[in-house]
């Protein structure tokens, strides 16, 4: 194929590139592939394919051509819900009353089976604490050497991991819910159907409020305290089962713990593939890290070790 006749995209994190196919009054969009084609492509359009068949909006597969190392999907246009509320804040409450509505729906999905166009079976993983903390672990392996200095690096940087364990057997939930994992706005669509869920092939079955700390302390869109609380108590209200206090425990465990892990992936973009852009994100990070550490006392020996070790002037940076 000549992707000279394709339109070019703009890319994720992943190592997906996209293309827009025009066929007549009709477009679509070609996902190509390379590297990591089992996730990016094959356990991508299973989990879509799964959430059709639960009556949520994901891309529908129209062609498979694995073996050129892409497939072609429904095309939900341009504007993502990030887009739209940057340009009108006064929406953002509509829309993210919405999004809640979205989130109690996929946490009702149970099916951890599906099958795929290859015609195997993906079994839908569950998000472990050792893959939280591995993930987590990635703001040591990435970001953590550019600041550390000195005998005490090693030393640190076990301190440091230790913490996340110890977070991590805070967690109270056991339970576990469909998790999107990439719950944030930039990865919703706004389509004539309604909100279109894209970049879904990482989706586990965890802790329920991982993906409303995805969606609250969203890297790529800044929002006050005041409308973060809003937020989080509009899903308290739709889900009067769950414990306040017992929630928000976890919800803070795993707000904290993704932004570090995402600081530590930006970092890697940056050093390992040349992905540069995402660097402008990691200050924000760092403050919505500070939004939940400062005053509560679970985090009090993180937050000693995180200004020990990463003064304010550098989180600024």
């Amino acid at each position: 194929m000549n992707l000279n006749n394709l339109k070019k995209l703009s890319g994720d994190a992943s190592f997906r590139s996209f293309y827009r196919k025009k066929n007549n009054k009709q477009t679509s969009i070609l996902v190509f592939c390379k590297k990591q084609k089992k996730s990016n492509l094959i356990n991508y359009e299973a989990i879509n394919n799964l959430l059709n068949k639960k009556k949520l909006l994901a891309p529908k597969m129209i062609e498979n051509n694995y073996y050129k190392n892409y497939i072609e999907i429904q095309d939900f246009g341009n504007q993502t819900v990030l887009q739209l509320l940057k340009k009108n804040k006064k929406k953002r409450l509509f829309y993210y009353k919405k999004i809640i509505l979205l989130l109690n729906k996929i946490q009702k999905i149970k099916t951890k089976k599906v099958k795929t166009f290859k015609n195997t079976e993906y079994r839908i993983p569950n998000y472990s604490k050792a893959k939280l903390f591995n993930e987590a672990n990635l703001f040591l392996k990435w970001y953590f050497p550019k600041y550390a200095k000195g005998r005490t690096k090693n030393s640190e940087k076990k301190k440091i991991s230790k913490i996340f364990k110890d977070l991590l057997n805070r967690l109270i939930y056991k339970k576990k819910v469909f998790i999107h994992r990439d719950f944030h706005i930039s990865n919703m669509m706004i389509t004539k159907q309604g909100l279109g869920l894209i970049d879904s092939q990482d989706a586990v079955f965890g802790n329920i409020a991982y993906d409303l700390a995805s969606l609250i302390d969203d890297v790529r869109f800044k929002t006050d305290k005041k409308f973060k609380d809003k937020i989080f108590n509009q899903f308290i209200k739709k889900n009067k089962s769950l414990d306040r206090n017992k929630f928000q425990n976890d919800f803070e465990i795993l707000s904290v713990l993704r932004n570090f892990k995402i600081i530590g992936i930006f970092s890697r973009l940056s050093k390992r593939d040349k992905k540069h852009r995402y660097l402008k994100l990691i200050p924000y990070a760092w403050k919505l890290i500070e939004g939940r550490i400062n005053n509560n006392i679970k985090f009090n020996h993180l937050k000693n070790i995180v200004d020990k070790n990463f003064p304010k002037k550098i989180r600024k940076k």
